[in-house]
């Protein structure tokens, strides 16, 4: 049914990202990336691994007009290294992070309604592109209390309004419960209505506290695994997680999280 996937920027440290994603592949996982402009796609093409998703854009925000303009310009960059890599989907967020996962333009009291309308529209025309090249956008959300306070649209129920509204084929979700359970928690119920509004582009999961692999925290992942399986999701699942010791043994037990 849904396939499983691990963030190359988070396991494996110790090695070169092109050898992260062997090592993942080899393990039976596809792969995922976070910048690529800071790869080498060349490398990552030889590795022979399946690549899942990347972040699809270098710069920008989805909340004024300048800064969608540059999103745009940096998106169609993107697909053009997603069509190298065989990579499907291109991830979004409210506004551009900065190497610690801060927004660059951080937006307090959160999104206006003139914020509203331009990521909206931002949406539209990204949903547009990646109709037009073959590829899925996907917003994620995120955490404000943890990890990235100020990003706009960070809420699981902000990112699930906006893709619904855009409703178009190019744009989904990228259902982060990491994120969700600090910042809204019901994840099950979170996933059961997503994923029957045909919202859900992919999941990405972690434990919390921490940030690390499932089974080191508090969310009960093989439970969400079953719901997944009885609503018969067929997407990917992802681990975005920090390993907390050994990264084959992460895997492993990310392996055993979602085996059904």
């Amino acid at each position: 049914m849904y396939t499983l996937a691990v963030c190359a920027e988070m396991v494996f440290l110790d090695l070169p990202i092109q050898e992260r994603a062997r090592r993942i592949h080899d393990a039976g996982f596809q792969v995922e990336i976070w910048d690529w402009s800071r790869h080498d796609p060349t490398a990552l093409e030889r590795t022979g691994a399946v690549f899942s998703s990347m972040t699809g854009y270098l710069r920008g925000s989805l909340t004024d007009e300048d800064g969608a303009a540059e999103l745009l310009r940096t998106a169609e960059e993107s697909v053009k290294v997603a069509e190298r890599l065989g990579c499907p989907r291109l991830n979004l967020h409210g506004t551009g992070l900065d190497g610690d996962g801060l927004p660059v333009v951080p937006v307090a009291g959160g999104a206006t309604g003139p914020m509203w309308i331009a990521a909206h529209r931002t949406l539209t025309r990204l949903a547009e592109l990646g109709e037009r090249t073959g590829v899925t956008f996907t917003l994620e959300n995120l955490n404000t209390a943890v990890d990235h306070p100020g990003v706009p649209f960070a809420t699981a129920a902000d990112t699930l309004a906006l893709v619904e509204a855009v409703d178009r084929p190019g744009l989904r979700m990228n259902l982060d419960l990491y994120h969700a359970q600090i910042g809204e928690g019901n994840l099950i119920e979170l996933v059961r209505r997503a994923h029957g509004r045909g919202l859900i582009g992919e999941i990405q999961v972690a434990d919390v506290p921490g940030r690390r692999e499932p089974g080191t925290g508090e969310i009960n992942y093989p439970a969400l695994a079953r719901t997944l399986a009885d609503l018969g999701y067929e997407g990917t699942v992802a681990m975005e997680a920090w390993a907390s010791g050994d990264s084959d043994l992460a895997l492993e037990r990310f392996r055993t999280a979602f085996s059904r």
